[in-house]
């Protein structure tokens, strides 16, 4: 593996920026990364993205988001983009060899970890020694999504219709860690794991489903259908009460009960509802709509759309980013 960094003008001032949030919007089509004020919904500073950027994180101190990128099926791309959220600038790109088509990320205790759909694995990558550090073969069909909850790894595995569970293993192989393959619906997609950590929702992208996992037996509890055309992301709101589900094809968010599993409200938020953020703070909701090229604003008190940030080209992955004091 290796890093190229990219030079940096030094006539920026940090203290300039403050400690503002940034809202932090990738702008596929565009193939930049727009970092957005969401006091004044505004976008403050644009900077590349690499090719066909897909998904974004941001460490926890707000200093760097990491993106991959992703090339799909015809023409997989192999690198992560790094950028100084604080500089607004892009910094570097990471080469990731024969690990191919990286797309879901998540990030803990410091490090991110992505799928790498081309190449049916996951990986790890550690900021502080700039190195891919750690690796696992999956083998299910188009890995996509990743969240890691405490000491298990969660991803969806869209063309093989499962959910994989890893967790660390002493008596497991050489590898150190065992996977559970979970069936579930067509197409999973989207999803999250509740914050308690008990249940991971599936978003089913080809039969309209949705797909309860109990984590602890790590089976299916429920399956059930919410009415939608093409599942695209699924998230739990902050206090684990509500379940916000987007539609590719209606450009819908269904809203739906995280207890009764039944649906709350439906929002049409554009054309091509994509990727949800929900902050910290668990106030709003943010759904990109790519079709539209500009973000919802949903008020999960009201659970109503209270207002739209233009950005550019095919917005959908977002990450949130409060740079430390």
């Amino acid at each position: 593996m290796r890093i190229a960094v990219v030079s940096l003008a030094l006539g920026i001032v940090f203290s300039g920026f403050g400690f503002a949030q940034n809202l932090l919007v990738l702008e596929k089509s565009d193939r930049t990364l727009a970092i957005v004020d969401p006091a004044t919904q505004k976008v403050l500073a644009r900077t590349p993205a690499g090719e066909d950027p897909h998904e974004i994180v941001a460490s926890a101190d707000g200093h760097f988001a990491y993106i991959t990128n992703y090339g799909a099926f015809d023409k997989p791309h192999h690198t992560l983009t790094i950028v100084d959220v604080t500089q607004r600038k892009t910094i570097g790109t990471l080469d990731l060899g024969s690990l191919l088509a990286p797309h879901g990320l998540s990030l803990s205790e410091g490090k991110v970890y992505f799928t790498a759909e081309g190449s049916k694995a996951i990986g790890r990558y550690n900021p502080d020694t700039k190195q891919v550090d750690w690796t696992l073969g999956i083998g299910n069909n188009r890995t996509h999504m990743i969240v890691v909850h405490g000491d298990r790894i969660f991803t969806s595995n869209v063309n093989s219709d499962s959910i994989s569970i890893i967790e660390r293993d002493a008596k497991a192989d050489v590898s150190g860690w065992t996977q559970t393959v979970v069936p579930v619906g067509k197409g999973p997609e989207g999803f999250d794991v509740s914050p308690d950590g008990t249940q991971l929702w599936a978003a089913n992208s080809g039969d309209g489903t949705v797909s309860i996992v109990d984590v602890t037996s790590k089976k299916v509890a429920a399956n059930f259908d919410i009415h939608v055309k093409r599942s695209n992301r699924l998230k739990f709101t902050v206090d684990g009460k509500l379940v916000l589900v987007s539609d590719l094809g209606s450009g819908d968010v269904v809203v739906l009960d995280a207890a009764t599993h039944k649906e709350v409200k439906r929002l049409n938020v554009g054309k091509g509802a994509a990727g949800i953020l929900i902050p910290p703070d668990g106030a709003r909701a943010y759904v990109a709509s790519s079709g539209d090229g500009n973000i919802a604003i949903v008020d999960l008190k009201s659970l109503s759309i209270t207002g739209h940030i233009p950005v550019g080209k095919g917005p959908d992955g977002m990450a949130w980013a409060t740079p430390a004091r």
